[in-house]
């Protein structure tokens, strides 16, 4: 697993590189005025890092698709201080929709609402809804605050590629398209949040995220339909989706055995994420062991998976994770990073 850089060594870093800076007050108010300059700004959250731009300025939301290569159809989430905000962003906000936000934010939990009139177009990828979220990182907290109104943030990372779980990570990818970027350090969860829309005050699951589906269902006192052909587009929802480059292959432990030994017949080089299974002795790919945990296993994900894609190999092979319901975000991010990748291999 990739190791977290010290608060000291994010320090030096910030130094060497100027569009890296830690979350200082003066950081902090800078980025704000960026923001208000119409200038992107990317910054931690609890999930991942986001791609900022101030939500009522439709140009600069613009700037967020232009620097992601993210189709204008797309919709992106708006971040918000307090869930008071809602009203001056959702036209409508059901009673249990209210609750969701009473019982989860700030927190990993995004609500798709029926828009106010005067959300743009932008934002909201054509549709007559917005996503709205709090966040509760302090360092995205402490921006929100600071800029004084919504931020329009999806993950800092090139459109369907892995998300972003350190500021390092977003340079990597966006570079001179960001203005500034705070570092917070690694995402404490490490993948995205769950969305729940309202489609005529039927709670929707749109995406497995931070907050498990139990607990959504227990505070609304019944279950969350799936989604039809009438839910309203959501980011990350696409069927590839959180993907390296590398093609992908997800396997069980038996067929990751087998997998392991053909591709090393064909001479083809092999990194591999595995759960249970243990490195074999003579395995000379790049091997990550994963965490037995579900929620470790999240938080670590995205960073494993970009190790694995800058180990130049022909496949990344990842073990399947278990079936139940503490996994079921995880499952969600490994079956999009799998899919619609050309394979030629046997």
């Amino acid at each position: 697993m990739p190791r977290s850089r010290s608060p000291r060594q994010r320090v030096v870093d910030s130094v060497v590189n100027k569009r890296i800076a830690a979350p200082t007050a003066a950081a902090i108010a800078r980025a704000a005025h960026l923001l208000r300059d119409g200038l992107l700004v990317a910054f931690p959250t609890e999930t991942v890092y986001g791609l900022g731009a101030d939500a009522a300025n439709p140009d600069a939301v613009r700037g967020i698709f232009a620097a992601k290569g993210r189709p204008a159809d797309h919709p992106v989430i708006v971040h918000l201080g307090d869930a008071m905000q809602l009203a001056h962003w959702a036209r409508a906000v059901p009673d249990a929709a209210m609750n969701l936000a009473a019982a989860f934010w700030p927190g990993p939990l995004t609500l798709i609402l029926p828009r106010a009139s005067h959300v743009a177009d932008i934002v909201t990828g054509g549709q007559d809804s917005v996503g709205l979220r709090v966040p509760s990182h302090p360092v995205a907290r402490e921006l929100i605050a600071a800029f004084g109104g919504g931020i329009a943030a999806p993950s800092a990372n090139r459109f369907g590629r892995i998300s972003p779980t350190t500021a390092q990570h977003v340079d990597d990818d966006l570079g001179n398209s960001v203005a500034l970027i705070l570092d917070g350090g690694s995402c404490p969860i490490g993948i995205e949040s769950t969305i729940v829309a309202f489609s005529d005050d039927r709670p929707v699951l749109l995406r497995p995220g931070g907050v498990g589906v139990s607990a959504l269902s227990r505070v609304l006192g019944r279950p969350l339909d799936e989604p039809d052909a009438s839910a309203p587009r959501a980011s990350g929802t696409l069927a590839a989706h959180y993907a390296p480059r590398t093609p992908a292959s997800l396997l069980a432990p038996d067929m990751l055995r087998a997998e392991i030994t053909q591709l090393d017949e064909r001479d083809e080089i092999v990194a591999v994420l595995a759960r249970t299974l243990a490195r074999p002795a003579d395995f000379t790919g790049v091997w990550l062991p994963a965490s037995l945990d579900a929620s470790q296993y999240a938080h670590d994900l995205y960073a494993n998976l970009r190790t694995l894609d800058a180990a130049n190999a022909d496949v990344i092979l990842i073990e399947r994770v278990p079936d139940d319901d503490a996994w079921l975000a995880v499952r969600d991010r490994l079956s999009r990073a799998a899919r619609g990748v050309d394979d030629d291999r046997d």
